[in-house]
């Protein structure tokens, strides 16, 4: 027997383990006062090495380049990138937890450790929870979704804090059939179908009303309209398809995962989607235990600074840069000394990341690391300070702290020994 709540799955979002109003239940929690309006993560996944990229060291078997802002250096197979050094930052201290995959992307992306007793939140459901939907977009993307490995796209979703947060995880853009298939109505149905559908739900409502009426339905009455908005609202659609851009822009970005995903969130965030993950760097990607200069020399550095170069300019020519926070990160660095197979190894100790829009300062390094590129120089840089630098953007309390099914305090923004992140006062 069909129940209430499966009216809403006009499309085949339970396919994907998807509720439509889900995305919509956070509309109304709007934080505010900050520039920030959406987040661009681009994942790097493997872990990048910081001395062949952010954070040239003599180590490394490529030579550092001068950028468009004085004094700061990165790897020469960054080149497009550095050329747009002002408009992102450098972040060199990095130091986490977790020495293997699993263990380093669930740190990263929530700031704590593993705990088989607690499903912790991601940033990006953390801030759909916070900031809400707009324009009856879904407010938290991931794209594309794993094919294989699939506990990482675990880690990005929304914990504790329930099904309303977690991602929506769609396909790689970059597939000849790509499509997602939740913002299509089956051809046997129509849109004067499904308004009759409203009619019988409204039907529904009414005779259980009377049975039982309380504060709940109130608030579905807004969330199932808001869900049937997305479905209905072409704007919604259109902002999946690619195919509404030119194919100079498309072959700009790379027509690769790594290309589409990023050209997909571009439009997802100026349509109105709150935090988007970019993951066309699937498979452990960065992972070079071995020929790690080939790797980065060849397969991995080019579509990095092809897309991120893009996406920057892409943005900045949309008037997007300055309220989207662009974050590109892996889940750790690399070992500083190259290994026998001429690869290098996990190095959670001390890696960079690269930041910036949304409020957040382009040109400039927070922190240091040794000559090795090995240790942090001075304070190391947690997750939690990258988290509390990203919520003070968007005008959310990084201090703030939730509540958990067993009454245990999370932090949002959690750091190093259980302290609370602090914002990078370099980049704000």
């Amino acid at each position: 027997m069909a129940t209430r709540r499966s009216f809403i799955h006009a499309g085949s979002l339970s396919l994907l383990g998807v509720n439509l109003a889900q995305y919509l239940k956070a509309a109304g929690k709007m934080a505010g006062g900050g520039k920030a309006q959406s987040c661009i993560l681009l994942w790097l996944e493997g872990g990048p090495s910081q001395v062949d990229t952010w954070d040239p060291k003599p180590s490394s078997a490529f030579k550092a380049i001068s950028t468009n802002v004085a004094g700061i250096q990165i790897s020469e197979l960054l080149p497009q990138v550095a050329r747009r050094m002002d408009r992102i930052s450098i972040v060199r201290s990095m130091h986490t937890r977790g020495t293997d995959h699993p263990q380093g992307t669930h740190y990263a992306i929530t700031g704590h450790e593993p705990n088989a007793a607690m499903h912790f939140p991601s940033i990006g459901s953390i801030i759909a929870k916070e900031v809400g939907a707009r324009n009856a977009m879904p407010p938290h993307v991931l794209a594309p979704q794993w094919e294989r490995a699939r506990q990482y796209e675990e880690y990005f979703r929304s914990g504790f804090l329930g099904g309303d947060y977690d991602p929506m995880c769609i396909p790689d853009p970059s597939k000849k059939d790509f499509q997602v298939a939740d913002l299509a109505l089956p051809k046997s149905v129509s849109e004067q179908a499904i308004a009759s559908r409203q009619s019988f739900l409204s039907l529904v409502d009414r005779h259980y009303r009377k049975l039982y009426d309380g504060a709940e339905h109130a608030n579905m009455d807004k969330f199932t309209a808001q869900a049937w908005k997305m479905l209905l609202t072409p704007k919604v659609r259109e902002a999946f398809d690619l195919n509404r851009e030119s194919d100079a822009l498309r072959d700009r970005y790379g027509r690769d995962g790594v290309g589409q995903s990023a050209l997909l969130a571009r439009r997802l965030v100026e349509a109105g989607t709150r935090f988007v993950t970019a993951a066309g760097f699937h498979s452990n990607s960065w992972d070079t235990h071995a020929r790690n200069d080939e790797g980065h020399r060849d397969r991995l550095c080019p579509p990095l600074d092809r897309t991120l170069s893009v996406l920057l300019d892409d943005l900045k020519d949309r008037g997007l840069l300055d309220s989207t926070v662009v974050l590109a990160m892996g889940e750790f660095g690399r070992t500083p000394f190259v290994n026998p197979d001429l690869g290098r190894d996990h190095w959670p100790t001390c890696w960079s990341l690269a930041m910036g829009g949304g409020g957040i300062q382009g040109g400039r390094i927070v922190g240091a690391s040794d000559e090795q590129g090995a240790n942090p120089v001075g304070r190391a840089t947690s997750m939690g300070d990258v988290f509390a630098t990203i919520y003070k953007a968007f005008g959310i309390d990084w201090m703030k702290e939730y509540d958990t099914p067993i009454g245990r305090p999370i932090k949002i923004a959690n750091s190093l020994e259980d302290k609370t992140g602090e914002p990078l006062a370099e980049l704000l």
